[in-house]
């Protein structure tokens, strides 16, 4: 008697050898694409976090640098110490990026603190005091710099001041009251020559879009009352403390970053084959993050410093 054996399932098309001399394709991504796709997720987040900085990150530098900059200078007024003059207790220059006054503008609901210096590094942490001007309360014209748009945009609304608005500004030598007398945007005349012992405030920024200056806008506001004491103030300026001027220095730590963030790139790439995708991610976006960071606020620092 013959034995029926029961159907066997479809085991569906048998593999194929692979030719010789071929290995069998590996499935994943290619190797040779990985370094040209590292750098070119690095250059994404080089432009987003250079985006950031002139916005959102800026920001949040500007309200830490005023925090810190007010806490320092209330305590040197304080104590007595706080700057009146080029000089300070020790008969060195005042350091750039040091806190020396605190501007109030109540017409525009502006109060930031003037620090010393107007390169565009040194206004990203607040307005800035023209080192060659004497300081506010003093005789002759003080000015101040401030930005337009980028951290912090402390100047953004000083063009629709008006004649007759207060300003008031702290020093080491007390408070200081002044009244605006004038806007002037370009080819407006300048104001008349001060007469001996008058003082007066010139507020300096930007005008134009968001973020694209084109010129230059100034308030002008007249000392109230008897001018301070003064040092004698002058020197020359460097180009890069002018308005609307780039800080040339920057393209060193530029080149510098851009040389630490190769370096993280490739070892990234190189643990990515060697560790894996979890492992490499987790051990080397912070450091990644942190460099193109720094990288992009050097790149800020090239720009006008009114932005």
């Amino acid at each position: 008697m013959a034995v029926i054996s029961p159907p066997q399932p479809d085991a569906g098309p048998q593999p194929q050898p692979s030719p010789a001399g071929q290995r069998p394709r590996r499935s994943g991504p290619d190797p040779r694409f990985a370094v040209p796709g590292a750098a070119l997720t690095v250059l994404a987040a080089l432009l987003l976090c250079f985006a950031a900085n002139l916005t959102v990150v800026g920001h949040i530098e500007h309200a830490r640098a005023q925090q810190t900059g007010y806490d320092t200078l209330r305590k040197e007024l304080a104590l007595g110490t706080a700057p009146v003059g080029p000089l300070d207790q020790n008969g060195k220059r005042v350091a750039d990026g040091a806190p020396v006054a605190v501007l109030h503008i109540p017409g525009i609901s502006l109060r930031e603190v003037v620090f010393q210096g107007t390169t565009s590094g040194d206004l990203t942490r607040g307005p800035g005091h023209l080192r060659n001007t004497p300081l506010p309360g003093q005789p002759g014209t003080s000015t101040l710099l401030g930005r337009q748009w980028g951290y912090g945009s402390p100047f953004l609304h000083i063009a629709r001041l008006r004649p007759g608005d207060p300003i008031t500004v702290t020093t080491g030598q007390g408070e200081q009251h002044y009244r605006v007398i004038g806007v002037r945007l370009p080819g407006d005349p300048a104001p008349a020559p001060l007469a001996a012992g008058q003082g007066r405030l010139t507020l300096v920024t930007a005008t134009g879009g968001p973020y694209t200056p084109h010129g230059v806008v100034r308030v002008d506001a007249e000392l109230l009352g008897t001018a301070q004491p003064a040092p004698a103030v002058g020197g020359t300026l460097s180009a890069a403390e002018l308005p609307l001027a780039g800080d040339p220095s920057a393209w060193l730590p530029v080149l510098l970053w851009l040389q630490a963030l190769l370096l993280a790139t490739v070892a990234v790439c190189w643990s990515f084959r060697r560790w894996g995708r979890w492992q490499t991610w987790t051990a080397g976006l912070p450091v990644l993050v942190a460099l193109v960071l720094a990288l992009s606020g050097s790149v800020t620092e090239l720009l006008p410093n009114l932005l």
